[in-house]
């Protein structure tokens, strides 16, 4: 599959803080699971294959190993709790920015945590918090097949690959999300968001 997620190839492409601290696994349960309490802001799991991923309302979000961009950052905004759950349409603006960006595609968020293109969902978003620290989970459908995808979604599923009719390169995309998020929360820190 294009693009490697390990840290030597994503983490010298970095451009901003997101990332810095940087861990790849190759399988996990959920990449929501894999930051702890003291990992610090900015600090992100990445997965290539999750078995037990997540979405909005206990949804599942499978995968083929290899196929998606599937990883959490850790933030750790200091705003009233009030605010947090605007989190998960900060993230998905960046990860429709992106998208739209690296693949060439016109994207659109779809309230709360969805990212469409032509009105199927590429990707979504899911943000846990608790005691001051927001873990946001992120799953990019990019070089799936049409037979990989779940036909029983709610809303019809896609890839960047079927979108494109051609692989994406998930490193690529990946540095390019962690800019355009970066740049989004801390415009959202600063309430010019």
């Amino acid at each position: 599959m294009t693009g490697s997620l390990r840290p030597e190839d994503v983490v010298p492409r970095l451009r901003g803080r997101l990332g810095r601290e940087y861990r790849f696994v190759e399988r996990c349960a959920s990449t929501q699971r894999l930051l702890g309490e003291d990992d610090p802001e900015g600090a992100v799991v990445v997965a290539d294959e999750q078995t037990e991923g997540r979405g909005r309302l206990g949804r599942k979000w499978l995968a083929p190993a290899g196929t998606s961009l599937l990883f959490s950052v850790l933030l750790r905004p200091a705003v009233d709790a009030a605010r947090l759950p605007e989190l998960t349409l900060v993230a998905g603006r960046a990860c429709a920015e992106a998208t739209a960006e690296i693949a060439g595609l016109e994207t659109e968020v779809k309230f709360p945590n969805d990212v469409l293109v032509r009105g199927r969902k590429v990707a979504g978003i899911l943000a846990e918090a608790s005691e001051g620290r927001v873990v946001l989970g992120i799953g990019v459908n990019v070089n799936q097949e049409a037979g990989a995808l779940p036909a029983d979604a709610r809303t019809p599923a896609t890839s960047l690959r079927l979108e494109t009719g051609h692989e994406v390169d998930r490193a690529e995309l990946l540095v390019e999300l962690l800019d355009h998020l970066e740049r989004r929360y801390d415009e959202w820190l600063a309430g010019d968001d």
